[in-house]
């Protein structure tokens, strides 16, 4: 299978190496950040791959990053995730066994298990605090070999979605969508349109050079190839649904009045149930199996 990636040179010192890649079943889009004076890596976002007819897992994409690290020659340090994914599984879990390395998300993810542990009637269920490394606050930083990482919360599209800020790299998650598409949806569980404003004004807030690295590209009438980098000039100036400096009750109602014709991702209610683990299947039955439980006439 052919994976489209393309690659964001560093900047110099302090800047990033940013390797993006793109799964086309989702639009997904993926990370390896580089630190080039260390060769230190993190992973952002990766998807395990789901077919959800068959209800089976595989890890195209996971294998695509781990061969492009050790072809690299590359030293990963981290597995991050933005948030618990409503599109796609997260390939966390299955990093971390092949690897060994650290996983970490930001730490509202417990108040995320609290909303589905109730629609999916399942009380007793998601422990995040054993099934991740890491749960980062606002305002957590930590290092990518010697580029220095700041977390913001960035709650909107999930009430816990964080951003990494590595040098002059922004990885922006389900925030903004490239200029000529707009933002992302605020209608999940825990979602708020109102909060994305907020998240997306702070990300602007960053200088103008700095490049943004967001979680979904699908293309658009006039734009057939997938993309995922742009500039916080470019979304600030351009952005058909921010730019130029939209108000927030206006940017609410058109959120909100195009979030009402959108249907559920194809893979939501199977992945909030992994993402939940770290990205692991529900705990295998008797019979050695995992199992999904599905809430009927709960959407």
């Amino acid at each position: 299978m052919s994976i489209l990636w393309k690659d964001s040179p560093s900047r110099g010192p302090g800047s990033p190496r940013v390797v993006g890649f793109h799964e086309p079943d989702t639009g997904s889009c993926q990370y390896i950040c580089i630190d080039p004076a260390t060769r230190k890596a993190a992973l952002v976002d990766v998807v395990l791959n789901f077919d959800p007819k068959a209800a089976r897992t595989s890890t195209t994409h996971a294998q695509w990053a781990l061969d492009f690290i050790a072809r690299e020659g590359l030293d990963l340090e981290w597995i991050l995730d933005t948030h618990p994914h409503a599109d796609h599984f997260m390939a966390g879990a299955w990093l971390k066994a092949q690897t060994g390395v650290q996983q970490a998300i930001g730490v509202k993810v417990n108040k995320i298990a609290e909303l589905w542990r109730d629609l999916y009637n399942m009380p007793q269920a998601f422990d995040p605090e054993s099934d991740f490394d890491h749960l980062f606050a606002d305002g957590d930083s930590f290092t990518i070999g010697e580029i220095d990482v700041r977390v913001m919360l960035s709650p909107g599209h999930t009430l816990g979605s964080v951003t990494y800020v590595a040098g002059d790299a922004i990885f922006a998650h389900d925030t903004f969508m490239q200029p000529d598409a707009g933002t992302s949806r605020c209608d999940f569980p825990g979602g708020s349109a109102r909060e994305l404003y907020g998240s997306m004004q702070a990300i602007l807030e960053h200088p103008d050079d700095h490049r943004i690295f967001i979680g979904h590209d699908y293309g658009t009438d006039d734009r057939e190839e997938p993309a995922w980098e742009s500039t916080v000039a470019e979304q600030r100036e351009t952005n058909i649904h921010l730019g130029g400096g939209t108000p927030l009750d206006e940017y609410v109602a058109l959120r909100e009045k195009r979030d009402a014709t959108l249907s559920l991702p194809t893979q939501m209610l199977h992945a909030l149930q992994v993402n939940l683990r770290g990205g692991r299947l529900p705990p295998a039955e008797d019979d050695g199996h995992s199992y999904f439980k599905i809430p009927a006439n709960r959407f």
